[in-house]
């Protein structure tokens, strides 16, 4: 059993994170949902198969969630404590800021286990089911959006078709016009047809039955005073598979250094991916290791803005640890586009940031809970917090005496 000190901080902490968390990947799943939608929308099981393009998105959006959603957690939880004299209470007691800080350390650290967990093993195996997904789906024929009675297009493909039954994939009375170009074209008629669902994966199968075909081995001439011969045949059944593509099966996991292991990537430095260099590898390597080491820093960071001395000031200072994570986060991926493009190592571009963060919230850290001093930059922050603050109560003064005269 954990202490209670123990288990009132993970509380505190827990409840705001995982709000965070849940809100978090609720907002980016349904941005990406109505994008799937659009693109899916009328393919046979679309639905479905949105909900499962969406599961495998999961583990990509839990990478970025899970810090913020740590570091939001830790704000609110510590900030809370301190509003309601909590901390006061613990140190007057005799037990410090920094015992306090332990339990959340240690979430920190087994947090970042899992992201490395998720973003080494877990992400490439889902980002290469969800583009094995996205495969089937952009390679269901159009014919699946057919209508009684009008004009499809399905590449080289024209059709109508009289009768469909969506229930049992069967149709009567089409027509099917096939333009091949230099090649000439081809014509068919049936009486009745269905699609065929193949096993394995494959493609679907467009079986006609009872009916004409018309070829023209070359297109016919403009004004050609000689009419093209084409050649007729009737036929009592007809196989054609559907799709834009000849493969049966989507190709192996391991194209790009996005679908590649932690350890895959370690051995792909020497030998990358078909589509992909060993820069993309390498920064792709070392952005995932920076992002699961970043949330090692975050209690650090996090505690000395949420317990600060000025109670009047602690909304600000909470909105300027949150620019301070986007702007560093937005720092990290600057710097793994540049290490992609082999304009700045990864050392320069990743570490030395994810080590300056470092070295910043240690120096705050320390200060906070083993001095009773404030630093500079508490002094700072409380400033330009009575600073807005008085601004703030100025202008609403005169919008008050303006709106008396």
């Amino acid at each position: 059993m954990l202490p209670i000190i123990d288990r009132h901080v993970l509380k505190q902490v827990s409840l705001p994170l995982a709000g965070a968390l849940v809100i978090g990947l609720l907002m980016l799943l349904a941005d990406r949902m109505v994008r799937l939608l659009d693109a899916t929308l009328g393919k046979k099981n679309s639905f479905t198969a949105v909900f499962e393009m969406l599961a495998y998105l999961v583990p990509h959006y839990l990478g970025t969630a899970l810090p913020a959603a740590l570091f939001l957690g830790l704000l609110l939880g510590f900030g809370k404590m301190s509003a309601n004299s909590e901390t006061d209470a613990f140190m007057a007691s005799g037990i410090g800021l920094s015992r306090m800080a332990r339990p959340v350390i240690v979430l920190g650290a087994l947090l970042a286990a899992l992201s490395l967990l998720i973003m080494g093993w877990v992400q490439p195996h889902a980002r290469y089911a969800y583009r094995s997904v996205v495969f089937d789906v952009q390679n269901i024929d159009v014919f699946y959006l057919a209508e009684e009675g009008v004009f499809m297009q399905a590449g080289e493909r024209t059709f109508i078709i009289d009768r469909l039954d969506r229930g049992k994939n069967a149709f009567e009375h089409a027509f099917i016009f096939q333009d091949k170009g230099a090649e000439g074209s081809e014509t068919v008629t049936a009486a009745r047809g269905a699609l065929l669902e193949n096993a394995q994966g494959q493609r679907p199968t467009l079986q006609l039955a009872y009916g004409h075909r018309l070829s023209f081995k070359e297109r016919p001439a403009v004004a050609s005073p000689t009419p093209a011969v084409g050649e007729t045949t009737e036929f009592a059944v007809a196989d054609t598979p559907l799709g834009r593509i000849s493969k049966d099966i989507f190709r192996p996991r391991g194209e790009d250094e996005r679908e590649l292991t932690l350890p895959e990537l370690f051995a792909a430095l020497d030998k990358p991916p078909p589509k992909a260099s060993r820069e993309e590898v390498s920064s792709e390597l070392h952005e995932r290791l920076v992002t699961a080491a970043s949330i090692l820093i975050l209690p650090f960071l996090a505690i000395p803005f949420a317990v600060g001395s000025r109670r009047s000031s602690r909304g600000f200072r909470t909105g300027v640890a949150l620019v301070l994570i986007v702007l560093y986060n937005e720092i990290i991926h600057k710097g793994a586009s540049a290490s992609n493009n082999a304009i700045l190592s990864p050392y320069v571009s990743m570490w030395l940031p994810w080590l300056l963060l470092a070295l910043f919230a240690g120096w705050r850290y320390v200060t906070t809970c083993f001095t009773l001093r404030n630093d500079m930059v508490s002094s700072l922050i409380d400033r330009a917090g009575d600073g807005l603050s008085g601004l703030r109560h100025t202008l609403l003064r005169r919008a008050g005496w303006s709106a008396a005269q």
